[in-house]
Parts: C-alpha cells; sequence; structure tokens
C-alpha cells in the first residue's frame, strides 16, 4: 500500500491534477462565454418584438440552459482527459437527467407565465379568469409529470433502487396490484385537476360559497383549491370536493347579481310609501346597474310582514355595498316617517303587577 503522503506514489500525479484543472476550467469558462453571448442577442430579438412572450420565455431558461452548457463542457472535457472521465462517468446518470428535467421545467413555467401576459385582459372578465385557470392548471400537470421522470430516471441510475425494480418486475401481478393502489389518490387528483381544467366548474378568481363560506378562488391545483374569505382566512378545499359535491359559484358566467334586502315589519307598516323611497333611493345611486328593482311582500304573518327589496349591480362587490346601503337607508327612513311599523315587543308591567296582587 502506498504512502499518501508521499507524493512520488501518489496514483495522479500534481501536474495530472493541474492540468486537469486548467483543461475543465477553461471548458466551463468557454460554455459560459458562449452562454452569455446567445442570450445576450436573444435578449436583444426579444426587446425588439412587440410581444412580451419571448421576454419571458428567455428569462425562463437562461439559469438552467446556463448549467447545461456547464455541464456539456465537462462532458466535452472528460473525452479528453481521463481524470475528468472517471468522476464524470459517475455523475453523469444521474446530473444529465437533473439538468435536462430542469430546463423542460423551467420552459413550460416560462410557457405559461408567458401566456398569461400575453393574453392580457380582454375586457370580459369571465373570459380572463377562464384563460388563467386553463393556463395554470395544464402547467401544473405537465410541470409534476416532468418532476416524476426526472426523479424516476435518477433513481433507476442507483443500483439498489434498480435491483429493487426488477425484484419487482419478476412478480408483475403483485406490483402492478401495489403500484395502482398506492397511486390511487395521486392519479385521482390528476384526473380531478385535468377535468377542473377542461369543464371549469370554477376558475381563478370566481366568488364561491362552501361550506357556508364566501371567497374568491385564489389558486386551483391538482389536489387543492383555496379559496380566500372577506376576512383574509384561507379555505383549503379538495378539487375533488368541486367535482363531487355540489357549490354555489356567484360568478360563473358574470359578476352582474341580483341581492335582497329583507325587512321584517309590523303588518300595520304602508308599504306603497315604503315602495317608492326604496326605488328613489336605489335609482340615485351609482352602485345601481338598472336592471333589477323591485319590492314585494313575500310573507304576512299575525304578527309581521317581510318585504323583499331586490337590486342588481354591476359586481359582487358592489351588490354587497349597495345592499348594505339600502339596509341602513330603508331603517332610518322607517323609524324617522313610520316609527310604527318597526316591530316592538312590550312587556306591561303594571297589568301584571295588577294581576299578580289581584287588585
Amino acid at each position: 500500500m502506498f504512502d499518501r503522503y508521499d507524493p512520488t506514489n501518489w496514483p495522479i500525479s500534481v501536474e495530472g491534477l493541474i492540468h486537469t484543472l486548467i483543461a475543465l476550467a477553461a471548458s466551463i469558462l468557454i460554455a459560459v462565454v458562449i452562454h452569455w453571448i446567445v442570450f445576450a442577442i436573444l435578449r436583444r430579438i426579444a426587446r425588439t418584438s412587440t410581444s412580451v412572450f419571448d421576454d419571458v420565455l428567455v428569462e425562463a431558461v437562461r439559469k438552467p440552459l446556463r448549467w447545461a452548457a456547464i455541464a456539456f463542457a465537462v462532458a466535452i472535457s472528460a473525452e479528453n482527459d481521463a481524470l475528468t472521465g472517471r468522476g464524470w462517468d459517475i455523475l453523469t446518470r444521474f446530473l444529465i437527467p437533473a439538468v435536462v428535467g430542469w430546463v423542460a421545467y423551467s420552459a413550460v413555467r416560462g410557457l405559461a407565465l408567458g401566456f398569461e401576459r400575453q393574453i392580457g385582459f380582454s375586457g370580459d372578465p369571465v373570459a380572463h379568469r377562464g384563460r388563467l385557470t386553463r393556463i395554470a392548471i395544464l402547467s401544473r400537470t405537465v410541470k409534476v409529470g416532468i418532476v416524476i421522470i426526472t426523479i424516476s430516471l435518477i433513481m433507476l441510475n442507483i443500483p439498489g433502487v434498480r435491483d429493487v425494480g426488477t425484484t419487482m418486475l419478476a412478480s408483475a401481478g403483485l406490483a402492478a396490484l401495489a403500484v395502482g393502489a398506492a397511486a390511487q389518490p395521486a392519479l385521482k387528483s390528476l384526473i380531478a385537476g385535468l377535468q377542473m381544467a377542461l369543464t371549469q366548474p370554477l376558475r381563478i378568481g370566481d366568488l364561491v360559497k362552501v361550506d357556508d363560506q364566501a371567497g374568491r378562488v385564489e389558486e386551483i391545483r391538482m389536489s387543492f383549491v383555496t379559496v380566500r374569505t372577506w376576512d383574509e382566512r384561507v379555505l383549503v378545499v379538495p378539487t375533488t370536493r368541486f367535482l363531487d359535491q355540489s357549490f354555489e359559484n356567484w360568478s360563473r358566467v358574470s359578476e352582474r347579481l341580483t341581492g335582497p334586502v329583507m325587512l321584517h315589519l309590523d303588518p300595520i307598516a304602508e308599504i306603497d310609501p315604503i315602495r317608492e323611497e326604496f326605488e328613489r333611493f336605489v335609482q340615485s345611486n351609482p352602485l345601481w346597474d338598472g336592471r333589477n328593482l323591485e319590492l314585494l311582500m313575500t310573507e304576512a304573518y299575525p304578527e309581521s310582514v317581510e318585504l323583499r327589496l331586490s337590486m342588481s349591480a354591476e359586481t359582487i362587490g358592489d351588490l354587497w355595498t349597495l345592499r348594505c346601503e339600502v339596509r341602513e337607508h330603508m331603517l332610518g327612513w322607517i323609524k324617522q316617517n313610520q316609527p310604527d311599523a318597526l316591530i316592538r315587543h312590550r312587556l306591561e308591567v303594571e297589568a301584571a303587577n295588577q294581576r299578580a296582587t289581584g287588585a
């Protein structure tokens, strides 16, 4: 056995090591310079175009392609240097799938971001949300597939994992059952995500009501959907929940909705003046879109009547504000002009005391 402290007994000479390092550094430097030149040209070409798509795509793949160029330079150096070739033969089985997967992942992400910026806002919020949802779900599906394939290629290059795979293939029936059972939740989420992208029962930005909670859809993933409520809480709902069970989508077609304000008054209330004041106030309110405006007595009980004041607005937020303003104004107007119409529950203490004392 050689003495590690004696340079003459080293299996690798110092001169050979220095030569290898110089050749490797030169190859990497040339690759980085070529990468910089190529992307400087691509950036200039992208800036001259009117589209933002190519700018986003070039920026997305710039960093992973730099590492791909470095890996390519090391591979060329390994062909001409035995020392570099020894280590590269071991690393290449893991680095090449990782770098290729990284480039593909970044390209898909750049394409998705480029499409999002390219479509812009066309004036139709429903169509805009639909396109954004379709791009988000399909891009995530492709990225998940790239990650799975990349990890699989890397794992198959590990001898122990490859041996386990060979053993499982020997018992194909049992392996198929095990893999099928293990992958069922993932496949179900994948199919649910694709179905969500194609059918679009909800889109990013839609206002939905699920589990008695209303909020905006912030994110749609393969396995879950996040909904932001008015008080800034985030509901995390499984994607399959929107496909297997019913829910309310308040902006499925458009955000133009009609909303009610319910008033419970004493039967002595005069309805016509209340209707005239309601119509006057809403018609003068800038939040009303001019579509629906109606006051109806929907119920009549011995001690009260129920009035439904319906109105419409261009957006859900405007409708909510309009309903609050109508509710506040009408109660104040009734209190001032028809105070007897407000329901009161009185307790006649004196009469009760007289009955109790037998007077």
